[in-house]
């Protein structure tokens, strides 16, 4: 969980230094993506490269660094410490004990005891925005996995009280009457799913979302929980408002990777989360082939 993660790097920078480990580039196949981290300080580790041996022996380089950091030639010139970095080239070979066969280039990062400031910009929360109307069973559960995801929320729903009494850092909670007016506010590049406690507002907001993207065309994903007759009734009083079977196919309906069997909240939660996290690979490697 990201602020789980940042509290404890923050925590654990207020009592001494850390050794800030970093997947800078990688060829073949590995663990994790570039931008990968960890953050290792003398008796615990926030965050992961991957594990394995590879995490191993860079926790191992990281410590060594840290231990060595305190020389003189390694002091600021008020008798301070100063951030130092390497970088290590980690081939994923018999060598290493991991047979995946790609190289991986590590950069390692030594932080002084307080500054904190030194890595906010590599802290930022997730940037991608699932905008969720409805606080129902499957909300709740579906909010539960997103927090854990690389994912902020902005959760709507037309009754106040249905939200956690304790909000998480990452998820936004909205009470909106008429639910639907909240569309109009969401972040540019939102990713919708609706699924409230009502078929009307679910139909409400339906139409608001593919009014939007005929005008902005800023939400590229749209979801809607619920059943192939239900989405064919939608479809027939949506068109009767005026929109085309080309508008109507942005709509994904039902939610979810299919082929995973249950209607239990968590069941449905995973797939949808599973789906998302497809629709973000995919988008991933399209942005990476333009480059």
């Amino acid at each position: 969980m990201w602020s789980d993660t940042f509290n404890k790097v923050e925590q654990g920078l207020a009592q001494g230094p850390l050794c800030w480990v970093e997947v800078m580039d990688s060829r073949g196949s590995v663990p994790r993506e570039r931008g990968a981290w960890m953050a290792v300080f003398a008796d615990r580790v926030a965050g992961t490269i991957g594990g394995g041996h590879l995490e191993f022996d860079a926790i191992d380089r990281a410590r060594s660094l840290l231990r060595g950091w305190a020389t003189p030639g390694e002091q600021g010139s008020q008798g301070g410490q100063v951030a130092t970095e390497h970088q290590h080239r980690y081939p994923l070979g018999p060598s290493l004990g991991q047979c995946c066969g790609g190289v991986v280039m590590l950069r390692f990062v030594l932080v002084p005891q307080g500054r904190m400031d030194m890595l906010r910009e590599r802290l930022q929360p997730p940037r991608d925005c699932v905008a969720l109307f409805g606080a129902g069973h499957v909300g709740h559960a579906l909010v539960r996995l997103l927090c854990n995801l690389p994912y902020r929320v902005m959760w709507v729903d037309s009754r106040d009280s249905v939200f956690p009494e304790e909000e998480h850092e990452l998820v936004q909670c909205e009470y909106s009457d008429p639910v639907q007016s909240a569309v109009a506010d969401l972040p540019a590049g939102s990713q919708v799913l609706i699924m409230s406690f009502s078929h009307a507002e679910d139909l409400e907001v339906v139409a608001q979302c593919l009014g939007r993207q005929r005008q902005h065309g800023d939400l590229p994903y749209v979801g809607l929980i619920g059943s192939a007759t239900k989405w064919a009734t939608f479809r027939r009083r949506l068109r009767e408002r005026g929109f085309s079977d080309a508008e109507l196919d942005h709509v994904t309906c039902p939610i979810g990777v299919p082929g995973i069997k249950g209607k239990e909240p968590e069941v449905i939660a995973v797939a949808v989360a599973a789906q998302l996290l497809q629709r973000r690979s995919a988008v991933s490697a399209r942005n990476q082939g333009n480059l």
